[in-house]
């Protein structure tokens, strides 16, 4: 027999709301979700780790359109090829985003040890707007 979990530990271990479980369940990210005698919701380890599958791809920037179709991929039986594509363009795209934001904190940083050393020592009118990168 199979070890299940009520939805209040299934949300307090994947730290997801009530509502997020029950809404990856309707959009047919996880699941279907298997029920208690009692006809609530009773989450399986296979269950949790769909969710924590889905849960990784949405922080990775995965809309739930995409989700779907990852999640049909690896429930089909087609090809592990189209599975390795699917990841590899998004995990490009991730990358691209990476660089931006390091790019943007570079110059946050910038401005951080600038506006402290100004604060440090006041200086009248210098604002410093005059790097490549605007204010």
């Amino acid at each position: 027999m199979t070890t299940t979990i009520t939805p209040a530990e299934a949300a307090e271990r994947t730290g997801l709301t009530l509502d997020t479980l029950r809404y990856y369940e309707r959009e047919g990210l996880v699941g279907p979700v298997g029920r208690s005698p009692g006809g609530h919701r009773a989450y399986s380890e296979d269950d949790l780790f769909w969710v924590g599958l889905v849960t990784c791809l949405r922080d990775a920037g995965l809309g739930i359109a995409e989700l779907r179709e990852f999640t049909a991929l690896l429930r089909s039986s087609g090809p592990s090829v189209d599975r390795v594509e699917f990841l590899v363009r998004h995990r490009a795209e991730l990358e691209r985003r990476a660089r931006s934001i390091a790019a943007a904190m570079t110059v946050l940083d910038e401005k951080i040890a600038y506006y402290s050393a100004s604060a440090a020592a006041p200086q009248a009118g210098n604002t410093q707007a005059t790097s490549s990168a605007g204010t």
